[in-house]
């Protein structure tokens, strides 16, 4: 395994992560709101088997800085690109859940020479409406993680998932109240100002749609819309609520394996 911190031309230092046979094809993954790169731990192990694979904090999460203010997503584009560029890759698979998802896209329609495959995972091209993210950056701003976490965790998954519990679900509550209010309030800016419908059907990589069919956040409608708009694409439900990656770990697995091969 290697990890350590990669310089964006902001000044700000990203964390990541690498695991997989260093002569393995590159699979970049993105993580969600409110989490950080350990959400893909029940993903390291199978895919590291056949990919190198390349997990970071979005910048405002976990071990990466969180400067303040508002982000933007060609900001948090750029930020995949530059550390590919810091490892020194040219070309990587992406997968991304949720604001990873929205990264993913950014890059299929900005940077389709740096991706080979994108699977975007219970995501939208626009989740407004913009002032619904404006009231939740001033709640957190100014009462902390502590005041959304219950209502995130209950649109990230079922109730019988959540009712069953799990150490898997107690890392992600631990991560979620230690997000910083102003990383968790940047990366929220940048989903509020954000609308890829006029340009998603730009996207010219092949591309895999998972979509929760219980998912509250981006329900499965915002997921055929986005495979409709790209030429290239496949859609699959999995009967989960936003998270599909850790609720349907094995059904999530399979199906990204099984594309990008």
């Amino acid at each position: 395994m290697m990890q350590g911190w990669a310089l964006m031309s902001d000044g700000c230092s990203l964390a990541w992560q690498m695991t997989g046979p260093e002569d393995a094809p590159i699979l970049l993954l993105s993580n969600s709101l409110g989490t950080t790169r350990a959400m893909w731990q029940a993903q390291v192990g199978p895919f590291s088997a056949h990919y190198r694979v390349l997990r970071y904090d979005v910048r405002g999460h976990g071990q990466s800085d969180a400067p303040a203010g508002a982000y933007g997503l060609d900001r948090l584009g750029r930020d995949a690109i530059e550390l590919l560029d810091s490892l020194k890759i040219k070309r990587a698979h992406f997968c991304g859940v949720s604001l990873g998802g929205m990264t993913g896209q950014w890059l299929g329609v900005h940077a389709p020479e740096r991706i080979d495959r994108l699977v975007l995972a219970n995501t939208a091209a626009y989740m407004g409406p913009p002032s619904a993210w404006q009231s939740r950056i001033a709640t957190v701003l100014a009462n902390g993680m502590s005041a959304i976490a219950n209502g995130v965790l209950e649109r990230w998954f079922t109730p019988e998932y959540l009712e069953a519990g799990s150490t898997a679900l107690d890392h992600l509550r631990q991560d979620l109240l230690a997000c910083p209010p102003a990383g968790y309030a940047g990366c929220c800016a940048a989903i509020r100002d954000m609308d890829l419908r006029p340009v998603i059907g730009l996207v010219s990589r092949p591309a895999l749609v998972i979509s929760g069919m219980r998912d509250p956040a981006t329900p499965p409608e915002h997921g055929t819309f986005i495979a409709a708009a790209i030429a290239d694409s496949v859609e699959i439900p999995l009967d989960a609520a936003h998270l599909s990656n850790i609720e349907r770990a094995p059904e999530f697995n399979s199906a990204v394996l099984a594309f990008l091969s």
